[in-house]
């Protein structure tokens, strides 16, 4: 669609992001799709339903990232995921640090804009919280540090970091060969493990794990495909129409919420547009309150007590560095991210269960302790 008006392709790519996102808070919502929860149930309960609809999330989306690539619509090295720049302190710590804050805030940042969504007024001081830190570590205080202190501490790979392409170069094959045999054997592999549980196989945790996966192949095609620019017409540039990084965009929710508080602030300023991602946060928002409508579901909740709200301070500044650190969270590098095979967010989604897990267990620990 190189063709087209760039402004009417930036309509196209929002509108459209508005609509999978306005899917997605609507289907998280009905499906109680969590990625906390999942690490939750997994370490407290040993039940393992949640974490098999992530992981069929992920499975889908790869698939899907995959066939997109290989039928030529999207170009995935055009990602910010793929560099050959392995900044490995930044995505370990980072992801490490959004495990732990999104097990402190009650979620990750789209479970908090889903629980906004059906009326919970604690992920209302979430999302602002780590809207503002994350829009820190991005271009503020937070930001001068990151960049001198940890973004440096890296890895050059000589060549783009996604398995396909190392495999490629390690057994000398063709790369849309090393795509599509890792994409299946990675995918079908989840997909084993997803399925022999008879207890998942319900109706809610297919829909939730497939729709999810789709919302993100989905973005893929928007931003990849509908949204690309061959030649700008005022820089002669190819160009990624409405996206907040200049670069092809799927899901992820910490750096569109920062830019979406800076829209709301400088509103007046014209320079400043809604984009791929901040349609996204707000489709989302706007598919868990209809749904918690139409069901009858929608609920005003608040903070048991001080203990309650520091913590949920505490784990939204920890989400908005966290996520800018490790390029995403548990939805922009554990679903788009692995989506695109790459190594950092695999690095990134182990970091963040980790993270996670410990965090609970500490707080299982203290609770014993004090009672």
């Amino acid at each position: 669609m190189s063709e087209a008006n760039p402004q009417t392709l930036a309509a196209i790519v929002v509108s459209g992001a508005f609509a999978l996102g306005f899917v997605f808070g609507a289907v998280g919502n009905r499906t109680n799709f969590c990625t906390m929860g999942a690490v939750s149930d997994a370490v407290n309960m040993g039940d393992w339903n949640r974490m098999r609809m992530w992981l069929l999330a992920i499975a889908v989306a790869m698939l899907g990232a995959a066939a997109l690539q290989l039928a030529g619509l999207i170009d995935l090295t055009k990602s910010l995921y793929l560099s050959p720049n392995l900044a490995w302190l930044s995505l370990v710590l980072g992801g490490f640090l959004f495990g732990v804050g999104m097990t402190l805030a009650s979620g990750c940042g789209s479970k908090n804009l889903i629980r906004l969504g059906a009326g919970n007024l604690k992920s209302l001081i979430v999302f602002l919280l780590l809207a503002v830190t994350a829009y820190m570590t991005l271009k503020g205080v937070l930001g001068t540090f990151r960049v001198a202190a940890i973004d440096p501490v890296a890895v050059n790979l000589g060549r783009n970091q996604d398995l396909p392409t190392l495999a490629s170069a390690a057994f000398g094959v063709e790369r849309r060969l090393a795509l599509a045999v890792t994409a299946l054997l990675v995918a079908g592999a989840l997909l084993v493990f997803v399925f022999k549980s008879r207890d998942f196989r319900t109706f809610d945790n297919v829909l939730g794990g497939i729709v999810v996966g789709l919302v993100v192949v989905g973005g893929w095609y928007l931003s990849g495909h509908l949204g690309y620019l061959a030649e700008d017409p005022t820089t002669l540039e190819e160009k990624f129409v409405a996206t907040n990084s200049g670069r092809m965009e799927s899901f992820s929710f910490v750096a569109p919420q920062a830019y979406l508080l800076e829209l709301l602030m400088l509103w007046s300023d014209r320079s400043r547009v809604v984009t791929f991602g901040i349609a996204s946060v707000l489709g989302m928002f706007a598919g868990s309150l209809a749904y918690a409508l139409a069901t009858g579901t929608f609920r005003l909740e608040s903070f048991t007590d001080t203990r309650d709200l520091i913590s949920h301070l505490v784990g939204a500044a920890l989400m908005g560095f966290g996520g800018v650190l490790a390029l995403g969270c548990t939805i922009g590098q554990g679903l788009s991210g692995l989506s695109t095979l790459s190594l950092g967010s695999i690095m990134v989604f182990f970091s963040i269960i980790a993270g996670s897990a410990l965090t609970m267990k500490w707080m299982y620990w203290r609770m014993l302790r004090e009672a």
